[in-house]
C-alpha cells in the first residue's frame, strides 16, 4: 500500500478535515435536541470559540513537543510546518473550553455532549492516517503478526490507526449510551480513557525523540495529564456512586448541559 508524498499529504487532510465537519455536524445536532439553543447561542458560541482556539493551540504544543527537533528547525528559520496532535488538540480544547467557560460565568457540564462526536471525527481521521501510510508518523512498529500491514517498505508493521479506531469508537460509543446521574463524567471518562490508550498504544510505534524513561513526548504529556485530571474523573465517580439510585433514563450524550428550569450562568 503506497502513496507518494503529495497525495498522501492531500488524502490524509481531506480525511481530517472530513472527520472534524462529521463531529462538528453531530455536536451540532446533539446541541438543538438540548434547552441550551444551537452552537451560535450565547454561552454555547463561547464554548465553541473556546474549544476551537484551545485545539488549535494545544494541537501545535504538543506536537512540537513530542517533535523537538521540528521545533528547533523552526526556530532556526526553517520553512517547516508543524504537524498535528490529536492528544493536544483534546487537552487543548478542554482548557479553552474551561476558560470561556469561567469568562462567561458558566458552571454547566458541557463536554457529554462531545463525547460521541469527538470518537467518530478521531475515527474517520485515522482511516486518513491508514492511508497516508509511511508518509504519516502514526504507523506502528514491525511485527509478525499476521495482519501487519505492508504501508509500502516491505516490512509489515502494526495498523495503529486501526487499532485506535478499533478502541475509540466503542469506547465513544458505551460512555455517549451509558445513563449516568453525574453531568460532565462521560467526557471525563472518554479523555481519561483515551489518554491512558494512549499512553499504551504509543508502546507499538516508533520513538521519533526518546524523552526520560525512553517515553515519547506523547507519552509524557498523557501520563502528567492523567495526573492531573485523575481527581476530576475521581470526584465524578463519587458523585456518580452517591446519585446511583436517581439514576437518569435519557443518555449521557443526550442529557440537557443543565437541569430544565436551572438558569445558565
Amino acid at each position: 500500500m503506497t502513496l507518494d508524498a503529495q497525495l498522501a499529504g492531500w488524502v490524509h487532510s481531506a480525511f481530517a478535515w472530513a472527520g472534524m465537519a462529521w463531529g462538528a455536524a453531530m455536536w451540532r445536532a446533539t446541541l438543538r435536541r438540548q434547552p441550551t439553543g444551537g452552537a451560535l447561542a450565547p454561552g454555547n458560541f463561547a464554548v465553541l470559540v473556546g474549544l476551537l482556539l484551545g485545539a488549535a493551540l494545544g494541537n501545535k504544543g504538543v506536537f512540537l513537543m513530542e517533535r523537538p527537533d521540528v521545533a528547533l528547525a523552526i526556530w532556526q528559520g526553517q520553512p517547516l510546518w508543524p504537524g498535528q496532535s490529536i492528544v493536544g488538540g483534546l487537552l487543548g480544547g478542554l482548557i479553552g473550553v474551561e476558560i470561556a467557560k469561567a469568562l462567561t460565568g458558566q458552571t454547566r457540564s458541557t463536554g457529554d455532549a462531545m463525547v460521541w462526536p469527538i470518537a467518530v471525527g478521531l475515527a474517520i481521521g485515522r482511516v486518513g492516517c491508514f492511508l497516508a501510510g509511511l508518509h504519516d508518523d502514526t504507523y506502528g512498529l514491525p511485527t509478525t503478526a499476521p495482519w501487519g500491514v505492508d504501508f509500502g517498505d516491505g516490512v509489515p508493521r502494526h495498523p495503529t490507526q486501526l487499532y485506535e479506531i478499533a478502541a475509540v469508537l466503542p469506547l465513544g460509543y458505551a460512555l455517549h449510551r451509558a445513563r449516568f446521574a453525574t453531568p460532565g463524567l462521560a467526557f471525563k471518562a472518554f479523555l481519561a480513557g483515551y489518554l491512558l490508550w494512549r499512553f499504551a498504544v504509543e508502546f507499538l510505534k516508533p520513538v521519533p525523540v526518546a524523552w526520560p524513561l525512553g517515553l515519547s513526548g506523547i507519552q509524557w504529556t498523557c501520563a502528567i495529564a492523567l495526573l492531573l485530571y485523575a481527581p476530576f474523573l475521581a470526584r465524578g465517580w463519587r458523585a456518580e456512586c452517591r446519585a446511583a439510585p436517581g439514576r437518569p433514563t435519557a443518555p449521557a450524550g443526550d442529557r440537557p448541559a443543565y437541569p430544565p428550569g436551572q438558569r445558565q450562568r
